[in-house]
């Protein structure tokens, strides 16, 4: 009798312990392997800083090459967490700014960049971060730029 009350009791624990775990979403991750690989495609394009966030915004690679001037990492930073919260290159996301009235003050929030050069990453429809490129030469620039290394890599800019 007590053998089979804790076996019941074992039973009865495994199927509520199994029961009450959630079933969560799976996201694929941009690994650091992939961040590094579209740094090299992008600096095989241009000359500027470059940086590359996994899907939460964490920095996963950063690089300025020495004639590149400082302030140009900052940028870039920006302009990847601007295409990444917004889910849109910064080009497009700057150029909607502009054109919508409500939109006049996007430019107080301190991260954002409304300039060109910033795109989100897609894998499989999914996003899985950022990159964004400045210091190339202007806006159009350093999205051609990062357009470029994003192709290469074999990732897309939209779902």
């Amino acid at each position: 009798m007590m053998l089979k009350t804790l076996l019941l009791w074992t039973a009865v624990g495994v199927a509520s312990a199994a029961h009450a775990a959630p079933n969560l979403a799976r996201h694929a991750d941009l690994d650091l392997a992939t961040a590094r690989q579209l740094a090299d495609a992008t600096l095989k394009h241009c000359t500027g800083a470059l940086s590359v966030l996994d899907r939460g915004g964490n920095v996963l690679v950063a690089m300025r090459p020495e004639d590149v001037g400082l302030h140009n990492l900052l940028a870039s930073q920006r302009k990847a967490w601007t295409a990444l919260s917004s889910k849109t290159p910064t080009r497009l996301f700057a150029e909607r700014a502009r054109s919508n009235p409500e939109a006049s003050n996007l430019n107080t929030i301190a991260e954002l960049l409304l300039l060109g050069g910033g795109v989100p990453l897609f894998a499989e429809g999914e996003l899985v971060g950022a990159m964004g490129v400045a210091g190339a030469g202007g806006a159009e620039q350093d999205e051609a730029c990062a357009l470029k290394a994003v192709q290469q890599i074999g990732l897309t800019i939209q779902r």
